[in-house]
């Protein structure tokens, strides 16, 4: 082949992707990212669960990211904060995974007519981040919500937390295999 000049450029090729991370463990965690509101908050609840693999392993390096509205359906005025001052609710969460493949998150329970948290999954081996939400189990709103009618009813479950007591809510993110969490398009 030979070298293009400057009268005879090279075609332009597409620039392939590339995976994201592992590098998480620099930059992007930030102190206190998983409380969206403190612990003692008297409307607290606590968001958990693990990031999980198609064989069910738990992904070490993962990181996840929440945007809510407040119980009052509203976006918070300090929406998407990263700074936190100990009171106020952010909206915002970001959270690494431990070796274990833990998330978790201290938040409040979102308002509106069926509550959800949209969640952004960050990890190894994906091209492009994923896009999910997370519903609340009993909610009367979840029958008619656009977004969680959509999707085929025998995987509706994938996107609704368990409800673990009072204040806690379990949610496991399954990245592929029979219990594949649903992903949306972003």
């Amino acid at each position: 082949m030979t070298q293009p000049t400057p009268a005879q450029p090279m075609p332009a090729q597409p620039t392939p992707s590339q995976t994201v991370g592992p590098f998480f463990g620099y930059a992007l965690p930030y102190a206190d990212g998983s409380r969206v509101v403190p612990e003692w908050h008297p409307d607290a609840i606590r968001i958990h669960g693990r990031v999980l693999d198609a064989e069910g392993e738990p992904l070490p390096d993962a990181l996840v990211e929440i945007w809510q509205t407040g119980p009052d359906g509203q976006v918070a005025a300090s929406y998407g904060a990263f700074s936190r001052d100990g009171h106020d609710f952010t909206g915002f969460g970001r959270c690494a995974t431990d070796a274990a493949g833990h998330y978790w998150f201290s938040t409040v329970k979102p308002g509106g007519a069926a509550p959800h948290i949209a969640v952004i999954v960050f990890a190894r081996g994906l091209l492009r981040s994923l896009a999910t939400r997370i519903y609340f189990p009993g909610e009367p709103g979840n029958a008619a919500d656009p977004v969680l009618s959509d999707v085929p009813a025998d995987r509706r479950d994938t996107l609704v937390a368990v409800r673990e007591g009072d204040r806690s809510y379990g949610f496991d993110v399954h990245l592929q295999g029979e219990q594949e969490t649903v992903f949306f398009g972003v």
